[in-house]
């Protein structure tokens, strides 16, 4: 028995143990009587739950909310406000503030989008709330659901859908939830939660974080819908209301690979892609969402055009950084190799590497010229400042070349991308 537990336990390494006991774990695994799960509150409010909370929003730093109370200042009197919380909690006197939001820069375009900033202490709640649902609905998650969840991640996704284009499923259906963070029904979304949770205090902290006010600037808002970027809780109720199209895509027979709200599905033929198409078009609608026009739309990967899914895209039997990845990179080696910047050049160098090492991890299974014209790029923004400090003007060139060789970089230490991938690509073979 005690072996049985211990397998258990490893299975869901991840799960918090101060909220999840081997017991909980077992009925989890085994299934509970109606498929509900009761008396959860008493997990939720926990010190122990609550104290494992804060470790992890500690962890990820973040601003703080509309409050001004920064991390650093909550942990200052951490006894306490974990206390505070335990009893307003216990009490049904904890209600959430508002959460702060900010527009931040769209990734290759010119849009803001809105990222919610919830306070510390609500932060604490929600991820207590998270840890204390997420097993039960992690359970029976799409194995090809992989945003957001544990042990899953982007490259997953990535591997999944390489593997199906080369086994020739070709045509992709491309789809763009608009908007879709902001547009989930809060009712319907309830009633998911409630589908798995009958303890009728947590249902009510998931409606009470459902129904938190926005603060823009000054304008206080009460949103009808969706779930704010940012907040803790938000990536399991994203997934949980998406979790019925996964299921519903591998009953028909379709392979579809989910990252968050981010998803495609591939197929054999062109008749299968417009029936898969329908498909979605038909659920997104009974489940009040919206297919964006323009950027939902049926593609042949053989042909030029291709798709794009997770930075990555896709055509011809090939895959490289899509344009918009691209453009972040340079926009900020830009950033770093003004011809004016008044910073050494083994600084440049040193500040530049820590980038492009992570760019590199994520964007070695590109093809081979991407990393070598993106060399090439680099070292030439180099010698430009290189010339400037020379007294010259405009770009490097000409005798440029020779004056500050590939090897004069290699010397200061500037990361290759070329070479590293061509030491990835060794190790791989071996």
């Amino acid at each position: 028995m005690a072996r049985q537990a211990g397998e258990i336990r490893a299975r869901w390494a991840w799960a918090e143990e101060c909220v999840w006991t081997d017991r909980m774990l077992t009925a989890l695994e085994n299934g509970v009587k109606g498929g509900k799960w009761f008396s959860l509150v008493d997990k939720v409010c926990s010190y122990d739950n609550l104290s494992a909370s804060f470790e992890k929003v500690r962890a990820n730093k973040g601003a703080a909310g509309m409050d001004h109370v920064s991390v650093e200042m909550f942990e200052a009197r951490l006894d306490e406000n974990l206390r505070d919380l335990v009893r307003e909690l216990k009490e049904g006197a904890y209600r959430p503030r508002p959460v702060r939001r900010v527009w931040i820069p769209k990734p290759g375009s010119k849009e803001l989008r809105p990222l919610g900033i919830p306070t510390v202490k609500d932060r604490v709640v929600q991820g207590a709330l998270r840890q204390t649902l997420e097993p039960i609905f992690e359970r029976d998650f799409s194995e090809y659901s992989c945003g957001f969840r544990p042990g899953r991640g982007a490259k997953d996704a990535l591997r999944r859908v390489d593997g199906l284009l080369h086994a020739g499923y070709v045509f992709a259906v491309d789809a763009d939830l608009k908007g879709y963070f902001d547009s989930i029904p809060h009712d319907r979304l309830l009633a998911k939660v409630a589908e798995k949770v009958s303890d009728g205090r947590v249902l009510e902290l998931v409606d009470l974080f459902l129904h938190q006010n926005v603060l823009d600037g000054e304008e206080e808002t009460n949103p009808l819908a969706g779930t704010p970027q940012g907040a803790v809780l938000s990536p399991l109720l994203a997934n949980l209301y998406l979790d019925p199209l996964d299921h519903l895509a591998a009953a028909r027979g379709y392979e579809m690979t989910r990252y968050a709200d981010d998803f495609v599905i591939l197929c054999r033929s062109r008749e299968e892609a417009d029936a898969a198409l329908t498909m979605v078009r038909e659920w997104t609608q009974a489940a009040g969402l919206v297919l964006h026009p323009e950027k939902t739309h049926i593609v042949d990967a053989r042909e030029k055009g291709g798709f794009d899914f997770l930075g990555y895209h896709f055509e011809r039997g090939y895959k490289w950084p899509r344009k918009k990845s691209l453009d972040r990179l340079k926009d900020f080696v830009r950033s770093k190799t003004r011809r004016c910047n008044g910073h050494s050049l083994k600084r440049v160098v040193d500040e530049l590497n820590r980038t492009l090492r992570g760019w590199f991890e994520y964007f070695k299974h590109s093809i081979k010229y991407t990393f070598s014209d993106l060399d090439g790029w680099i070292r030439g923004r180099l010698r430009s400042i290189l010339r400037k400090r020379r007294g010259g003007e405009g770009r490097g060139r000409g005798k440029d070349h020779q004056r500050w060789p590939n090897a004069f970089f290699a010397d200061l230490g500037l990361f290759s991308l070329k070479a590293a991938h061509r030491a990835a690509c060794r190790s791989s073979r071996r």
